[in-house]
């Protein structure tokens, strides 16, 4: 417990630190770039246009509002893809940096993660403007989505930590990895609904794949107006805080070794 209570009194401690970096990271992802934080807004949303030209007319998906529910998995998901991505690099490209002055390394891999979360906040404006174009229904319910949110964070920067650490170690982590990725986006219905399924690989996907239990709660508040199940919700904390602990302790059993790596 007071060890516990140590990390929580660090991070405080240096939450300018980690607001600057966020802030840092934001900048440069749209430095030079002519309609800047726009295409935070645009860029989901003429992959979204993409994705729905194939697969709504080449596959003939029969889901309702199948717009809204592409928009939904495919901005979730990319989050999750955009955060790992960068917290993979947020040790071995700190090294300089964590070489000359002492702070606590796991900074570098949480701003990286909050870094994504505030891209996800911008590219929920696509997100809007896809559900007024294909009339969603807005309810009560919607005011739930910052727990879908807590949650999805909560996994991505326990997967964050894990694969910072590894990587610092095994370099090759990010090439195995954007493969894994690839191959987790196929097994998670985004662009199709899972009773396209066999119903082993149905059953395997909601039990085993933590992406495919954000989503559908995401979906289950937007498209069907409701509340998911408490069961559901509970289970999407329990492997989001199983992700964060497993990540966390394998990025301070590490930890020291970083130096001697980077």
């Amino acid at each position: 417990m007071s060890l516990m209570w140590g990390r929580l009194q660090g991070f405080y401690r240096y939450r300018d630190l980690i607001k600057q970096l966020v802030i840092k990271d934001i900048k440069l992802k749209y430095r030079r770039s002519f309609l800047g934080y726009v295409w935070s807004v645009l860029n989901p949303l003429l992959v979204m246009i993409v994705m729905y030209l194939v697969f709504a007319h080449m596959f003939r998906f029969d889901v309702d509002n199948y717009p809204s529910y592409l928009i939904i998995g495919q901005t979730l998901f990319t989050f999750m893809t955009e955060a790992t991505n960068q917290a993979i690099f947020s040790i071995t490209g700190n090294g300089a940096l964590l070489k000359k002055v002492y702070v606590p390394k796991y900074i570098f891999t949480l701003s990286k993660v909050t870094g994504s979360l505030v891209n996800l906040l911008f590219s929920m404006g696509a997100m809007l403007l896809v559900f007024l174009l294909t009339k969603v229904q807005f309810s009560w319910a919607m005011l739930f989505i910052p727990v879908v949110f807590a949650q999805l964070y909560l996994f991505s920067l326990g997967l964050g930590l894990f694969l910072a650490q590894a990587a610092v170690f095994f370099r090759d982590i990010q090439y195995i990895y954007s493969v894994w990725i690839t191959a987790w986006m196929y097994l998670t219905p985004i662009f199709y609904p899972i009773g396209q399924l066999p119903q082993e690989m149905q059953d395997a996907i909601v039990q085993f794949n933590p992406m495919y239990q954000y989503i559908t709660q995401f979906r289950t508040l937007v498209l069907e107006q409701a509340l998911p199940q408490a069961g559901d919700v509970l289970y999407g904390f329990l492997l989001a805080i199983a992700f964060l602990s497993l990540g966390s302790w394998a990025f301070i059993r590490k930890q020291n070794d970083f130096i001697l790596y980077i």
